[in-house]
């Protein structure tokens, strides 16, 4: 027996816009599996500054991590982030996208992305590294999802609003599904 994909809704956009904690809230409420960032992960336990390599074996245990989650029966799963921020911090950073993972951005298959828009205090945590480019990049990752037909929806607002659209919207990708 075969089992049915889950639906699959992840969060993109600049730092610092609450991504990690609203995603964990939502895969909580509506009982499902949350990805967290591993990128934070990865680099924070770094004792030096990240690479190009590093940044590929970021993208390859996204990839990894969507594959994994795929098959364990969840009905849905709540992505911190994925592949259209790693390509940008590519382009950003060393401005040279791996093809690979141009080609695996275009056959994932994501439901929803909940794009969280740059309209809330950042916060330093030593990790993060672009205050002042969070619009910039608000648009960056727009234009990625735009050049790959991806479904999105803006998430703008504070605290509990944003909670509230995201819910908003999932629920309209699970009526949908039904």
């Amino acid at each position: 027996m075969q089992l049915k994909r889950p639906v699959t809704v992840v969060f993109t956009g600049p730092e610092s816009t609450a991504k990690s904690s609203i995603s964990k809230q939502l895969s909580d409420i509506y009982g499902g599996q949350w990805v967290p960032e591993y990128a934070r992960e990865y680099v924070e336990g770094l004792n030096r500054p990240y690479t190009y390599q590093d940044v590929e074996k970021i993208a390859i245990h996204q990839k990894d991590s969507y594959e994994r989650v795929l098959g364990l029966g969840q009905s849905l799963v709540v992505f911190d982030t994925f592949l259209i921020i790693t390509k940008v911090w590519f382009a950003e950073v060393y401005n040279s996208v791996p093809e690979w993972l141009e080609e695996l951005i275009g056959s994932v298959s994501i439901d929803l992305h909940l794009l969280c828009y740059p309209d809330i205090e950042w916060i330093d945590d030593g990790i993060r590294e672009n205050e002042s480019k969070r619009l910039y990049l608000f648009e960056r990752y727009r234009s990625e999802l735009e050049n790959y037909n991806f479904v999105y929806e803006v998430i703008k607002g504070n605290g509990e609003s944003r909670i509230e659209q995201a819910k908003y919207h999932i629920n309209q990708l699970l009526n949908s599904k039904q």
